[in-house]
């Protein structure tokens, strides 16, 4: 039998430049600037998210699936085309 999954995944705060998310035991910050589509979402809808797989957090309700690698390390995607 599989063991309680004690991860924790969660939203721990959101200002006006953005929102920092909590996953296993890890926070992020997710910019409004970087990650328009959140920018006008429903707070509710930005709390409403999961992980999909160890590396993909997936926002149902808003469409939009961001990689924790993406957010680790920035630079390797960049957001726009130069």
């Amino acid at each position: 039998m599989n063991g309680k999954d004690t991860s924790s995944n969660s939203v721990t705060g959101i200002t006006t430049h953005g929102f920092w998310i909590l996953v296993n035991d890890k926070e992020y910050f997710i910019s409004f600037a970087d990650y328009p589509v959140f920018k006008k979402a429903a707070v509710e809808n930005i709390f409403d998210f999961r992980l999909v797989s160890p590396a993909q957090l997936r926002w149902e309700t808003i469409d939009c699936d961001i990689e924790l690698e993406s957010l680790d390390n920035p630079q390797k995607f960049p957001l726009r085309f130069k």
